[in-house]
């Protein structure tokens, strides 16, 4: 049995459907509303949230492999309900911070999980992705509204990932030897700044899309909004403001991993302009 935390999220629902499409089985998928979910046919939804430990009594039973979404609840308590469960292995998504920033608030959490995990006598493979292509969409109520897209560090490239691609290197973390043990970089392709992703999304729309680059200062009210306080400090200086080679440069281990070319930008664009429209 494989348990699928995060189950309807940008890379657990990729995950299943990538699993389904394998042929994997059994898979099981923890959902906070079972009644609101719609996974592929085959799955097992279970009902759980990972911030109630009591309720991952049934998700867990028979689970031998599991996808964990971290900082969703108590890590130390879900971990160690793993184990004693009998979990043999576990797939943890951190970030590629925890390498390149590991001074920053949430790098340093990210990291105490991993340190959870390995300590835990459970298998485990790491996974450390780039900024996600699905951050995008938090202009998509700005270009829908025809407002102009505002960021700081306007041509900061950093080599932003696919969800999907994450998905991948954890299907084949859960289904093929050879990957216990393992900590993976995980970016995309290519260098894309949010310039860039913006003037691809307008491209997609076959209009214009207006934009403006910012300062920090004035940025960090919204980033604070979307974030939190202690956050969005953190964010800003990983989107640009304090970038190291250690960030900028693309890996190969989507390919290497999943014998696959690693996604771009432009495909996932392509893949959710509905949302922008």
């Amino acid at each position: 049995m494989i348990l699928v935390t995060g189950a309807t999220g940008n890379i657990g629902s990729s995950l299943l459907k990538q699993l389904r499409a394998l042929g994997a089985d059994p898979i099981r998928a923890l959902t906070r509303n079972t009644a609101r979910a719609a996974f592929p046919a085959g799955v097992e939804a279970v009902e759980g949230d990972l911030s109630d430990i009591s309720s991952l009594t049934d998700a867990l039973d028979g689970v031998r492999s599991m996808f964990l979404v971290p900082r969703l609840g108590p890590d130390t308590e879900i971990i160690d309900r793993a184990r004693r469960a009998g979990v043999e292995h576990v797939v943890l998504v951190s970030s590629i911070t925890v390498a390149t920033h590991p001074h920053l608030g949430p790098a340093a959490d990210n990291a105490a999980v991993e340190k959870l995990l390995e300590a835990s006598g459970m298998d485990w493979t790491i996974l450390r992705p780039t900024q996600f292509a699905s951050n995008a969409l938090m202009w998509s109520s700005t270009i829908q509204a025809g407002r102009p897209v505002q960021v700081p560090y306007a041509d900061t490239g950093l080599p932003t990932i696919h969800p999907a691609d994450i998905a991948s290197v954890v299907r084949v973390a859960l289904t093929e030897p050879g990957h216990r043990g393992q900590r993976y970089a995980l970016t995309g392709p290519a260098p894309v700044s949010a310039r860039q992703q913006v003037a691809t999304i307008a491209e997609l729309l076959n209009r214009d899309i207006e934009f403006a680059e910012i300062t920090r200062e004035h940025a960090r009210p919204g980033m604070i909004a979307a974030f939190g306080e202690d956050a969005a400090d953190a964010v800003l200086d990983v989107t640009g403001g304090d970038v190291n080679e250690g960030l900028l440069r693309v890996r190969d281990t989507v390919p290497r991993v999943t014998g696959s070319a690693a996604r771009t930008f432009a495909q996932w664009a392509e893949e959710n302009i509905d949302a922008f429209r």
